[in-house]
């Protein structure tokens, strides 16, 4: 900013003051720029520090790097006094960043690009060679760079990110709709059950390791969500045992219900495996059984081995289509987190639940249909543990790189 008021011919002192002490940049006719540290503080975790400002506009650099709370706190200060001589000046709030898969993915570029931006936000897309002023060896040094800074700063393409604690590659999951497999014959239905009114209710057929229907609801009762599951059994001659609902909260009552039926409960601790040395049961070096079914799931996904191709999409959520589910579903699966615990454990584990559902700002409903489905996977193959290597899992007998460690205590 100091750059620019001096390439513009502001002088300090005598067009503009800095107070370094308070951080605030003050002009001859009264007007203040303060500058504010949005960083997350546990000593002030509602973000009250900013609760007595009164601000005109407002600007977040690099917001993709600032908590949304803060970011949505601040906007609370936009415009309540906004009256410039008797007059009203319109609020403005404006949010500059760098392609990131967090609340800015969220807010502006996926609605955008889904053409359902709300009218009371634009996105501005705008890459290096829009900057007539940028030197030619910056864009140079991006041209030589690894593929995903290339793809996100060259090209300003969202879609990739350099977590390396992503499960799932990015190509790959797009790839789950273009993926030819022999599926099989068999048929398994998938629940995702939620509270009324709460999070999507999901239901997904699967044939074999292809999801060939999806129905998402929301807003109705257990009466309703269990009649769903049993007609939908029926009409696709399901039997009962390859039925599984998530057993967690009310999901139980539908297993309940509809006898016969499976639950998942994601906490519990994970499928115990054979240990090739001994040939015996032993347990799985999982921190429970979500985690174990996740990372089965990261190796299906990256092995080109599971697909999607719908031969229908049910929904009582007004305009929610198919490519919006399907949208969805990427999007959850490309958040999907292994824990970095180095040092603290060696049992492998993804990011819990309520940390996904933050960071999409919904729950990973689909991505859960799919996760669970590894339960009917992992239950009906061979699980070795090589004996030589403590943490390495075996599946199938692929073998696949250790990933982080992770805390047991997840749920």
């Amino acid at each position: 900013m100091f750059t620019i008021f001096a390439e513009i011919g502001y002088d300090l002192g005598s067009d503009y003051t800095y107070d370094a002490k308070d951080n605030i940049i003050r002009f001859a006719n009264g007007s203040e720029v303060l500058l504010l540290d949005m960083a997350a503080s546990p000593q002030d975790p509602e973000f009250t520090r900013f609760g007595s400002l009164n601000l005109t506009w407002a600007w977040a650099e690099e917001s993709n790097e600032s908590p949304e709370k803060g970011i949505a706190i601040l906007k609370t200060r936009v415009g309540r006094h906004n009256k410039l001589d008797g007059l009203e000046v319109k609020p403005f709030w404006l949010e500059t960043f760098n392609p990131n898969k967090g609340h800015v993915h969220r807010n502006y570029y996926k609605p955008w690009k889904e053409g359902v931006l709300p009218p009371h936000r634009q996105f501005i897309r705008a890459l290096p060679g829009d900057n007539p002023h940028l030197p030619d060896a910056y864009i140079e040094n991006l041209k030589r760079a690894d593929k995903v800074t290339r793809e996100r700063l060259l090209y300003g393409n969202f879609d990739y990110d350099a977590d390396p604690n992503r499960l799932m590659d990015y190509d790959a999951i797009l790839d789950l709709k273009t993926n030819t497999i022999d599926a099989g014959t068999n048929r398994f239905l998938i629940n995702d059950i939620a509270r009324f009114g709460g999070d999507k209710i999901v239901l997904g057929e699967f044939e074999g390791l292809c999801l060939v229907g999806l129905t998402v609801n929301t807003y109705q009762g257990i009466e309703v969500t269990t009649k769903q599951i049993k007609d939908q059994a029926a009409e696709s001659r399901i039997p009962f045992s390859h039925i599984l609902s998530d057993e967690d909260g009310v999901g139980g009552g539908v297993v309940d219900n509809l006898r016969g039926t499976k639950g998942f409960l994601g906490g519990s601790r994970p499928l115990e495996i054979v240990d090739s040395l001994t040939g015996k049961m032993v347990a799985a070096n999982f921190a429970n059984l979500r985690s174990q079914c996740y990372f089965r799931l990261a190796e299906l996904v990256n092995g080109h081995l599971m697909s999607i191709d719908l031969r229908y999409f049910k929904s009582n959520i007004e305009g929610y289509t198919e490519e919006r589910a399907l949208s969805d579903l990427e999007e959850e699966l490309d958040h999907i987190l292994s824990v970095d615990m180095s040092g603290q454990s060696t049992k492998h584990a993804v990011i819990p639940k309520s940390d996904i559902k933050e960071r999409l700002g919904r729950s990973p409903d689909f991505a859960d249909i799919l996760m669970m489905r590894m339960l009917f996977e992992l239950q009906g193959k061979d699980v070795v543990k090589k004996a030589q290597d403590p943490v390495t899992i075996i599946l199938n007998r692929e073998r696949r790189p250790s990933p982080a460690g992770a805390n047991p205590e997840l749920d």
